[in-house]
């Protein structure tokens, strides 16, 4: 291969980046996952987490009180309640989940809006990953 008024340029080797050992990389994963969904029906997204908050044991009663009230007057905290991320990772082998978070909110979604392209993130994570290649 030839560069610009360069004479001959080496062939690139593979990677651009060193490898590293086991030892040097942290066992830690930050897995970042958005999900746009449709509630096709509140009354049952409501119900199925009224239903788990009931058949949960461990919660005290003052907090189920606060669970109920918060399911009922939001689709989006209901579905935040059913919603575990624990679930997305228990039977991926050789994975533990080690801390998780998750919220959710009601959206105006336009699915041919710029905005919500797949693909298109904040730009920092992008830049690093072509990095990584």
């Amino acid at each position: 291969m030839k560069g610009a008024g360069r004479g001959k340029v080496a062939e690139p080797m593979g990677r651009t980046l060193a490898a590293m050992s086991t030892s040097e990389t942290s066992q830690f994963v930050r897995l970042r996952v958005e999900l746009v969904v449709e509630i096709g029906d509140a009354d049952a997204v409501t119900k199925a987490a009224l239903e788990r908050i009931a058949d949960d044991p461990d919660m005290p009663d003052d907090e189920r009180g606060h669970s109920e009230s918060a399911v009922t007057e939001d689709t989006a905290e209901a579905l935040a309640y059913l919603v575990d991320p624990f679930d997305l990772v228990s039977e991926v082998p050789g994975v533990e989940l080690a801390q998780a978070s998750w919220s959710s909110e009601q959206i105006s979604y336009d699915p041919d809006s710029p905005e919500w392209d797949l693909g298109e993130d904040d730009g920092a994570e992008d830049d690093e990953e072509d990095v990584l290649g």
